[in-house]
């Protein structure tokens, strides 16, 4: 069976209206962290960012083209991602607004040669150590995909996830516990 064609009429549609369209879609909310050559911090939230592939480990984020942070990644070729837990939310505020004095006002650090960019230490329930794997620029924006290297999950405790949705931040309202890295949802035996 064929589909008839369809003419999709293209529109200009306006930034107002795609910004409206994509609050609607609510996502966790995460800092890209990434070292300049001068062993510099550098970081942004990001909510655009999303799994590619499971073999290799590939994900993906969205980094607005000219910014400091992507010059940075793009540089070392490396980056991490810090999901950021619900009492984070100061922190994603923090890292979305530029200020120059963001890494002076919050918790990180290189735990070892492995990390491929800051550690949010307080704020980031988990972070993922990426090397970079390709990138695009589409728009106004460059899509970084990147091959994660190794997973690091908080050892505190149980922390919901921030999200971001309708232009708002909120917590996912967590039961039960976090699945382990490597395991696809939790054991009931470590609930005993």
């Amino acid at each position: 069976m064929t589909r008839p064609e369809t003419a999709v009429q293209e529109t200009a549609l306006g930034e107002g209206d795609f910004r409206a369209l994509m609050s609607l879609f609510p996502t966790g909310v995460a800092v890209i962290g990434a070292m300049d050559g001068a062993g510099r911090p550098w970081g942004m939230t990001c909510s655009s960012l999303c799994s590619v592939s499971l073999s290799p480990p590939v994900l993906l984020v969205c980094v607005r083209s000219g910014s400091p942070t992507l010059a940075a990644l793009e540089r070392t070729g490396a980056f991490s991602v810090n999901l950021l837990h619900h009492s984070a939310r100061e922190v994603a505020e923090l890292f979305a607004s530029g200020d120059p004095d963001r890494f002076r006002r919050t918790a990180w650090h290189l735990p070892d040669a492995l990390a491929a960019g800051p550690h949010l230490r307080d704020a980031a329930h988990a972070v993922g150590d990426c090397r970079v794997d390709g990138v695009r620029r589409v728009g106004d924006h460059t899509v970084v995909f990147g091959r994660v290297i190794r997973v690091s999950v908080g050892t505190g405790p149980e922390r919901a996830p921030l999200l971001y949705g309708l232009r708002r931040y909120a917590a996912w309202p967590v039961s039960g516990s976090v699945a382990e890295p490597g395991r696809s949802r939790p054991d009931p035996a470590d609930e005993e």
